[in-house]
């Protein structure tokens, strides 16, 4: 019984936290996986701004899409390599154990590298509150 409260404890409490991220990002990204928001605070001494440190898991092959999020985006890909499309530059990889950054508001696309292993990535993105995390564009 005590097993049975715990496993769905967590199931809400991991539920509630790919709710969080928001249906955008869920629609958005039918191929990949998530692990969710890890931390969002208040953004001290910028009234209206937080920081938002999240964790994101890809499958092989996947893709995103073109998008843009709100704020400056910081990430460190733990595993795997991710490919980044900025509109206007070229493409580039990051590898595990290398970091990279997408400016505010930059269209891009992120590909998982790899068609055989997943990616997983730590991140860390500075926005206005209120704003999505992540919006599709054509």
């Amino acid at each position: 019984m005590h097993g049975t409260i715990v496993r769905s404890t967590l199931a809400l409490l991991l539920g509630i936290a790919v709710g969080m991220l928001g249906h955008q990002v869920l629609f958005a990204q039918p191929a990949q996986g998530t692990c969710g928001k890890l931390q969002q605070r208040d953004l001290e001494g910028v009234p209206g701004w937080e920081v938002i440190m999240f964790c994101s898991e890809s499958d092989p092959g996947a893709v995103t899409g073109r998008h843009y999020h709100p704020g400056p985006e910081f990430f460190y890909v733990l595993d795997g390599a991710l490919t980044i499309e900025p509109d206007g530059q070229p493409p580039f990889t990051v590898k595990a154990g290398e970091s990279g950054y997408t400016g505010r508001k930059q269209i891009h696309n992120t590909k998982n590298a790899s068609s055989t292993q997943p990616a997983k990535v730590i991140g860390v993105m500075i926005l206005e509150k209120g704003q999505p995390l992540f919006t599709p564009v054509p």
